[in-house]
Parts: structure tokens; sequence; C-alpha cells
């Protein structure tokens, strides 16, 4: 069998915004989901980021600040407990399924420095693997495809139903859903072992940003500069990057 029939574990954030420096974590969802798709155990959080949340994230996710004040834990708690349980699954090898892991991992990875904690890496003692995220690897296996490649976008490519987009829960079942799709479509995806699948995107995604930062470059930002680095940005090294 694959890795694509086997247990995996998935993982969303909704935040205040996209700058994976400066936003924060708002809700956040760690789904357990069996080879047949069929959920074993759920883990979801509602924080209180300790700013307001703005007009424009709360349009897409529908979390309001009065909402997070009233019902949110603090944000220092709800961070700790969030990346010890990715800690935990990844100390067990189970793949992690992260749509856009770049921007949800690091951001992550900020708040822990921001309220004092130990970032995912350090409690792991290396980088976050095996990361299995449904945007490099669909850019992957159709690089040429036009439109559009958020959530949503591949989910109807895909045939996954989506509940409830931008509901972190919702959002970590379906990118696994999607996940294990392009390992049932893509053979040579699905033969892959995890460790070498998470290998395999940390090239396609420094190639897939360096194929984007020249078409920037060329349609007339000769500054531009798009992150290669996957599945996490190291600190200090982070620029604006989210997708979806």
């Amino acid at each position: 069998m694959g890795w694509h029939q086997e247990l995996l574990v998935s993982f969303d954030l909704e935040t205040t915004g996209t700058d994976v420096e400066h936003d924060r974590v708002v809700t956040a969802a760690l789904i357990r989901l069996a080879a047949d798709g069929r959920e074993t155990a759920r883990e979801t959080w509602l924080l209180d980021p300790g700013v307001p949340v703005p007009a424009e994230a709360a349009a897409i996710h529908g979390v309001t600040t009065d909402h997070v004040r009233a019902h949110g834990e603090p944000a220092a708690a709800g961070i700790d407990a969030i990346t010890e349980a990715l800690a935990t699954a990844l100390r067990e090898g189970i793949p992690l399924v992260v749509m856009n892991a770049r921007y949800d991992l690091s951001l992550l990875d900020r708040e822990c420095r921001r309220h004092g904690l130990r970032p995912l890496a350090d409690r792991l003692g290396r980088q976050p693997a095996p990361v299995v995220d449904p945007l490099v690897l669909d850019k992957h296996v159709d690089r040429y495809r036009k439109g559009k490649r958020t959530l949503q976008a591949l989910c109807r490519h895909y045939g996954v139903v989506l509940e409830a987009a931008h509901e972190a829960g919702a959002d970590a079942v379906a990118a696994a859903g999607v996940a294990r799709r392009i390992g049932e479509r893509y053979p040579s995806v699905a033969g892959t072992a995890p460790a070498a699948l998470h290998a395999l995107q940390e090239k396609a995604a420094a190639d897939q940003a360096a194929s984007f930062q020249q078409y920037l470059r060329r349609s007339g930002d000769p500054a531009a500069i798009v992150e290669a680095a996957w599945p996490l940005i190291p600190h200090q090294q982070s620029r604006e990057f989210a997708e979806g």
C-alpha cells in the first residue's frame, strides 16, 4: 500500500491575515483519518490571539474579535497545545497533510517564538517531516494546468467534498482527501515512501518558487523574491506567502 492508503494526520490554521511574521492563529484543527477516510480523532482550538481579528479575515473564516475574546483560550496556552499535538503525530512517523505547509507551519513557528515557547522543530530535534502538501504536489504532477490552486479549486478538480470552506476542521479533512486523490491518480507519487516524498516536495517547492520568481521579474518586478524554503521558512527569512 502507498502512503495515501494509510493513516494520515491533517492540519489547518485560520488566522488574522497572510503574513507569517506578524499574523496570529485564531483557530486550528488536527485530525487523524484512517485509510478509508474515516475520522478517528479530532483536536480543535479557538484562540484569543491578543489582537483584533481584522474584518477582512473574519469575513473569510467567520470568527470575530468579540467571539475570540468571549470564548477563545489564551494564545500562549493554545499555541503550546497545538505545537505539542503536531510534534506527537510527527514523532509517530505519521504523514502530516498541510495545504500550503510553508504558510501554516511557518506562522505557527513564529507564534511559538512570540510567546517564548519551543517551536515545533526544536521539540522534534529536526525539521518537521514527513509532510504532504497538496498544493506543492498538485503543481508538481500537473504543472501546466490553468486556473487557481486554492483548496476549493483543488477539491473541485479532484472531486473532494469540502463541507465548509475556511473552517479549520473542514479544510483539514478536505486537504487529506485531495492528497489521497493525488496518490490515487499518480502512481509515481503513491509509490514514493513518505520520507522520499517529503524530499521530492522540498525540491518541487523550490523549483516552483524559482519559476514564479522568474515570471514576476519578467512581468515588471525585477526585484521580486519568492520564498523557496519548504515546509518551514527559516526564522528571520520569511516573507508574505499565503495561497488559498
